[in-house]
């Protein structure tokens, strides 16, 4: 077991890492900017390092000086930041360190959206209509458009988390939304390709935990539901999928397992897929080659400890249990507690005066802010994760009600009055929702007689 463990990142993942570390008897550190020197996770870790600005999460020589100063074995870089950088995962091996991680080559491969496709497609994993190179310019997508069918989605090729995509349902909006999204993928990773591919108004977004074992084995694990998004944003999540059939679920794991060894993926990862509600069939949409801020709903349905296994994969031993062995077990989910206004999902950051987190049966919560910290505008949003777990998906809700009844933020703006009005949702209960639920709860009340 590595002996020691920088963890490159801030707020609830870096509890999260430190906390399984700790149980595992390794010693921890932590690296934080100056804005974040007084939050919980810099004080838990065993030894902590002021890398100096706001951004400095992602300055790779800061981060690798931090980890020679303090003798760590290993780095994990939790989700975000450099946790999809294949060149940081080149300069930790370089540095003789251990990344808690996948290859940076299935970093490098996965991470172009366009070569990532390409290589799905090849391999025999479905993947939706779309350009299989990176477009020339705006004529170039309308040609691409008028074989493909509108409406499209305009993506960075570059891209993630949601962020550099958008829709356009004919040629004016797709001029409009193309020089948009180069402009914004050139500003944000420095990378203006852009590719087109189908859009599918009423769909599902399903994605597949998958590990690559230590022996060379890939194994996919089971299936989360991320329909409920803003802007293109997970905000909810649940295991299982209230949508997915056994035998859905077989072709789901089947085709991720497969895109794990396409690229020889070592480590913990998720394969994402867009579900059409209507045919039952499913699309790659992409890979993400790091661990999902919403992993804690399939430890809960397995009974395992994903850092655990990410740190036993990287030490070179079995991940702790027996996959072959590993049974889907009542349901879970996650509400990812923003602070932003439960509205319009502005950001609101702010000090928190008050913090009370929910406790019960099945109830957990990963936090990163306190009583008496600040949430500033440097960061994501996230403030914590509640995660609430029971034998089945009506016991899960009715917990899950109660949780965040309970659970009281002061201070900055947050979401728990929308999470409040989601639970009692008839298409959400139902299980019954896509991408657009959250349009239309918030979509203006039609009056009567009006159409």
């Amino acid at each position: 077991m590595i002996e020691s463990l920088l963890i490159a990142n801030r707020g609830e993942i870096a509890r999260r890492v430190i906390r399984t570390a700790r149980r595992l008897g390794v010693r921890t550190i932590a690296v934080h900017s100056e804005l974040d020197a007084d939050l919980p996770f810099v004080a838990e870790a065993d030894e902590a390092v002021d890398i100096g600005a706001p951004q400095a999460y992602r300055n790779a020589e800061a981060i690798l000086d931090a980890a020679r100063k303090t003798n760590a074995a290993a780095i994990h870089p939790g989700y975000g930041f450099l946790s999809e950088n294949a060149d940081f995962a080149r300069a930790v091996a370089a540095a003789g360190l251990i990344w808690v991680g996948p290859p940076a080559d299935a970093i490098q491969q996965m991470g172009d959206k366009i070569n990532a496709r390409n290589l799905m497609s090849a391999a025999g994993v479905p993947v939706s209509p779309g350009t299989t190179t990176p477009l020339a310019g705006v004529a170039a997508a309308v040609d691409a458009a008028a074989t493909i069918g509108y409406p499209v989605m305009v993506k960075a090729a570059a891209g993630g988390g949601g962020m550099g995509m958008a829709a356009a349902a004919d040629e004016a909006e797709l001029r409009t939304q193309y020089e948009k999204v180069t402009a914004f993928a050139e500003r944000m990773f420095g990378d203006g390709s852009v590719l087109i591919e189908r859009y599918f108004p009423r769909v599902r977004h399903i994605e597949v935990q998958i590990l690559g074992l230590a022996d060379g084995r890939v194994v996919a694990l089971g299936e989360r539901e991320c329909s409920v998004q803003r802007r293109n944003q997970k905000v909810a999540e649940e295991a299982p999928s209230p949508a997915v059939t056994p035998e859905l679920r077989a072709r789901l794991l089947g085709a991720a397992q497969l895109a794990g060894e396409t690229v020889d993926y070592r480590n913990a990862g998720t394969v994402e897929c867009l579900l059409d509600p209507d045919s039952g069939d499913f699309f790659f949409l992409e890979m993400n080659t790091r661990l999902q801020v919403e992993h804690p709903i399939t430890e809960a349905t397995l009974g395992i400890d994903l850092v655990e296994a990410q740190l036993r994969i990287a030490s070179g031993e079995d991940p702790g249990f027996d996959p072959a062995a590993l049974e889907i077990t009542g349901h879970a989910l996650e509400l990812r507690v923003n602070a932003e206004d439960p509205k319009r999902f502005l950001p609101g950051p702010g000090p928190v005066r008050t913090w009370v987190e929910p406790a019960g049966d099945g109830v957990r919560v990963d936090a990163g802010y306190a009583a008496g910290t600040t949430v500033t505008p440097a960061y994501d949003s996230l403030l914590a994760k509640l995660i609430v777990a029971g034998p089945d998906r009506d016991t899960v809700l009715a917990r899950a009600r109660a949780a965040v009844a309970e659970f009281r933020i002061e201070g900055p703006k947050n979401n728990l009055p929308f999470f409040a009005e989601l639970l009692d949702n008839a298409e959400f209960v139902a299980g019954a929702y896509d991408t657009g639920i959250i349009g239309r709860m918030r979509a203006p009340a039609t009056k009567e007689g009006q159409r």
